[in-house]
């Protein structure tokens, strides 16, 4: 005999950032690109300050 059990419905995801916090994180990122302009990094840095960009 098997008893079925009737769980909630999960909670609807929200978003974790806002519009304005991706721009104020893009703010932020390049600032931080260019006083590491001349290092290797700044590779990473500058991809991920594009992808923010696409955000908002």
């Amino acid at each position: 005999m098997t008893t079925e059990t009737m769980s909630p419905e999960p909670a609807r995801a929200r978003p974790v950032f806002s519009s304005e916090d991706s721009q104020l994180l893009r703010t932020a990122v390049l600032h931080y690109l260019k006083t590491i302009e001349d290092q290797p990094e700044s590779v990473k840095y500058s991809n991920l300050y594009h992808r923010l960009g696409r955000l908002g």
